[in-house]
Parts: structure tokens; C-alpha cells; sequence
């Protein structure tokens, strides 16, 4: 086991191309080869990037005015669903660089930290091929914040968080490669203040823009989406990972049908089973 995800198992990128349409549709994917690595399918890399969404966590979708602020991003354009893992609301776009390490969990372990530090060695060891030093620990301020935030120079350029089945678990990151750091903070900050009705006093994140950062932005001259994903795939290649599509992927019928379960169980402001 090198670098922490078990040997052999697959890097799938495509983020040579942005996704379109239904934003459920990678995690949907991600948690359909999760079932299957539980069952004992290699471990797998998914690296892939969105045109324009907005993804909510759990909490958000049970905030008071959350329909009408949905209702305005779509209205702006942007593709809006809830994730299965923890953390708040992201915007994507072709400057964020998204990152699932999905990977089997055969003694049903719940010491959750481990998986957020494997990532966040993946994401450090990634970086310091750019020349860029990475630090964690939670970026008061930035959108989506937790303990296993990631940083240079002291402002967010990546948020982790997790989904675990019986069997095998999923890590997701997002990466700030390139783009408009603060106009991101400024539509999430946006969207609560829309959801909450004005009252940021609620439990939701008081998002201050300028906290966060892009890696083009710290990286200088050359730093881009591209040459992250590539330090990105060499670091993995390094841990023993043979880029190519998962052999067990899922089919679009099963995808289809894995998304609307997501959205039925997830898009919801009840509490989730």
C-alpha cells in the first residue's frame, strides 16, 4: 500500500473537459464504484471539473429561505444539488479542480481522521511539486471551512470531506487551481445571505472573501489547473495508480438511477436517514 490507497487501483481524470449539466452525476458515480470497491473492486482516483454549480451540504438545504436562494443560482445559471459527504456550500467552475479517492474499508474502521490526512497528503505532496508549501487547519472565514482545510501563505485554496459506506469510504477534495477566488466567496456569502433571510447569526458560515486564494494566484508565473492535475497524476503514479477508466464503471442507466436516489434522499429539508 503506497501513499496510503491500496495498490493496484485506477486514476480517472477528465478534467481535460468540464462537465455539464446535472451536478449529481460525478458523486453519483463516485458512490456507485464505492458499493462496488466494497465488494472488492480496485480502489480508484476520480479527478474532474464542472462548467457552473453550486454544491450544498446537509445543513444548508434546511436553511429557512434555502428555496429562493436555489432558485436564484439556477435563475444565474449555475447547477445546484446537495452532497452525501459533510462540509457546506462550494461553487465550481473550470478553475476548481475536484477530487474523490474512493477506497475499500474492510474492517469497518470509524477513525474518520485518517482518510482526511491521506488526503491532505495527496494535496501536499501535489503542491510542493508547484514549489507551494501547504498547511491545514480551519481558514476562519473562507467558505466551507473545517479542520482539514488547506492553505498557503494562510488562505484557503482547498476544502476535504468525506462519505463512508460499510465497506469503503469516499475522501473529496475541491482545489482553487485558477479563476476568481473572491467572486466565489462572494456568491456563496450571497447565497446564505439569501437562505438565512439576512440573519447571518445563524449556524452557517460568515464567509469573508479575500480568505481564500487560488493556486495560480500564490503559485506564480506557469501555476495553472493543468499543471496541477499533472503534479496531481505524477504524485499518484508515484503511490503505484494506472491512469485509465475504472473496469467496473457504471453504466448511464445506472448513474441516472443512482443520481435521482441522491436527490431524493438529499435534497431535502428534513433531516437524511
Amino acid at each position: 500500500m503506497s501513499g496510503g490507497i491500496p495498490s493496484p487501483f485506477y486514476i480517472q481524470n477528465t478534467s481535460d473537459n468540464t462537465l455539464l449539466g446535472d451536478i449529481l452525476f460525478p458523486f453519483a458515480y463516485d458512490e456507485l464504484l464505492c458499493q462496488k470497491i466494497g465488494e472488492g473492486a480496485p480502489a480508484f482516483v476520480h479527478i474532474w471539473r464542472h462548467e457552473k454549480a453550486v454544491v450544498l451540504g446537509l445543513r444548508d438545504r434546511r436553511l429557512p429561505h434555502v428555496e429562493q436562494a436555489m432558485e436564484w443560482l439556477r435563475l444565474h445559471g449555475y447547477q445546484v444539488g446537495v452532497r452525501n459527504s459533510g462540509g457546506a456550500a462550494v461553487s465550481l467552475d473550470p478553475g476548481i479542480v475536484n477530487l474523490s479517492i474512493v477506497m475499500p474499508n474492510p474492517g469497518g474502521k470509524l477513525e474518520f481522521k485518517e482518510d482526511f490526512e491521506l488526503m491532505y497528503s495527496l494535496i501536499r505532496e501535489s503542491f510542493r511539486k508547484l514549489g507551494l508549501d501547504a498547511d491545514k487547519g480551519e481558514v476562519r472565514g473562507s467558505y466551507c471551512p473545517g479542520e482539514y482545510d488547506v492553505s498557503v501563505n494562510g488562505r484557503k485554496l482547498c476544502g476535504i470531506s468525506q462519505r463512508r459506506q460499510t465497506k469503503a469510504f469516499i475522501v473529496n477534495a475541491f482545489v482553487a487551481a485558477e479563476g476568481h477566488a473572491v467572486r466565489r466567496g462572494e456568491l456563496i456569502r450571497s447565497f446564505y445571505e439569501l437562505a438565512t433571510g439576512g440573519n447571518l447569526e445563524k449556524d452557517v458560515p460568515v464567509v469573508e472573501p479575500e480568505t481564500m486564494a487560488t493556486l495560480a494566484e500564490l503559485g506564480g508565473y506557469g501555476v495553472t489547473g493543468k499543471t496541477f492535475v499533472q503534479a496531481l497524476v505524477q504524485t499518484l503514479q508515484e503511490w503505484g495508480g494506472t491512469i485509465g477508466r475504472h473496469p467496473d464503471k457504471p453504466s448511464m442507466q445506472e448513474l441516472e438511477r443512482m443520481a435521482g436516489l441522491l436527490r431524493s434522499r438529499y435534497d431535502s429539508r428534513e433531516p437524511a436517514e
